[in-house]
């Protein structure tokens, strides 16, 4: 089959066997793959990424010197099961997404990201078919394929756990930060402040629901985030506050301390803040958002930074900011992503800005280390151009 090969930052388009599933697996044919961050990231920054994640028990990430072929975000139909085939409850032909690990024994590897576990920038892939679901009402490929990093979304919004009178501050519009709008507009969330630099994918932020949306360079998003909303921007403002309830509740025939105790209980006191995601990933981007969010912050860290950052947790600790990190999503979380795709509660119109063949891979990582060229592409292994299909964001 045909698939292109990473080796130490070079993707070379090159021929290799047909995998062949072993048992609880299935053989997909692949339609389309997403081209992820994780994958640009890999091409670079692999062993970064590999020592990071020995410290958490996977030895198995990919290396730099080894021959990897990328691609996570699969859909495709099914072509073959692994032995036991009489127990498979997806028959070939069948239209499939999947979650990209594979397993044997009890040893579990990334689909794409595993020198042992082959991805979708092929002609043919390997999958778990536990983790494997059927594509529901005739949804259309392109958007079938949107179903692994919208559960990154979908999974970020849950950790966020942003009610729909927050106020929600996306930092950076490329893909993740994209589906993480899609995901909040969905959930009925009414007021998404969205801040990129450029101003195609501020306007794709548009086009997906961002209520308010910011070019950093001109204007900052935490005035945005703040106006209006009651948000406590200084540790004065704080101290002034409860020295003002105390002087107020002292004025009740009951001790100040019984009411507010009683406030305490009924989520009165509670103060109210921004949910911040951080979409971006770079050095310098976490440290700024301790720096200026408003006092009790919840932010949620989605991007992922690859190399050795700085943070100052004295502005944490002062602010009380609640940091969240995030990763991937719950089998439950990606099938019901899958199926407001379908069903069209989760809307993501114009976030695919083009498709490239197999051939054409290298050329789409070229064009996806511009910002501001396009949102997502999606490799098609039947395309035979080494061009890109499609147009450009800006």
């Amino acid at each position: 089959m045909k698939a292109v090969s990473l080796t130490r930052g070079r993707l070379a388009l090159v021929d290799l066997p047909t995998p062949r599933p072993a048992a609880g697996q299935l053989l997909v044919a692949v339609e389309r793959c997403g081209i992820c961050g994780s994958d640009l990231h890999a091409r670079r920054h692999a062993d970064e990424l590999a020592d990071a994640l020995d410290l958490c028990g996977y030895p198995r990430y990919l290396r730099s010197g080894q021959d990897v072929v990328l691609g996570h975000e699969i859909v495709g139909r099914v072509v073959d099961h692994g032995p036991r085939r009489e127990r498979s409850r997806l028959r070939p032909g069948t239209p499939v997404v999947t979650v990209p690990l594979v397993r044997r024994g009890r040893q579990v590897d990334g689909i794409g990201l595993s020198a042992d576990a082959p991805g979708g920038y092929a002609e043919y892939v390997v999958v778990q078919e536990a983790l494997t679901l059927p594509v529901p009402n005739g949804l259309p490929v392109d958007v079938a394929a949107l179903t692994e990093p919208m559960a990154v979304a979908w999974h970020a919004v849950n950790r966020g756990e942003v009610r729909r009178k927050d106020v929600a501050v996306v930092l950076g519009c490329g893909p993740v930060g994209l589906a993480v709008i899609a995901v909040l507009k969905s959930r009925k969330v009414g007021t998404v402040i969205a801040s990129d630099y450029s101003a195609g994918r501020r306007a794709l932020a548009r086009s997906l629901g961002a209520d308010i949306v910011v070019d950093p360079a001109v204007e900052s998003p935490w005035q945005e985030a703040s106006a209006g909303h009651g948000f406590v921007t200084s540790m004065p403002d704080e101290y002034n506050a409860g020295i003002d309830a105390v002087e107020s509740l002292a004025g009740l025939p009951v001790p100040w301390w019984t009411t507010w105790r009683a406030l305490d209980a009924t989520g009165a006191t509670r103060p109210r803040r921004p949910v911040v995601f951080e979409c971006v990933g770079v050095p310098g981007m976490l440290d700024g958002i301790l720096a200026h969010a408003p006092l009790h912050s919840r932010v949620v860290v989605v991007g992922v930074c690859t190399g050795t950052d700085t943070i100052r947790p004295a502005l944490a600790v002062n602010k009380e900011l609640d940091l969240r990190f995030v990763v991937g999503y719950t089998p439950l979380e990606f099938r019901d992503t899958l199926h407001a795709l379908a069903d069209g509660a989760l809307g993501v119109s114009g976030l695919v800005t083009g498709r490239v063949g197999l051939a054409g891979v290298a050329d789409a990582f070229t064009a996806l280390a511009d910002p501001g060229t396009h949102a997502k592409l999606l490799v098609d292994p039947s395309l035979a151009s080494h061009g890109i299909a499609g147009t450009a964001v800006r």
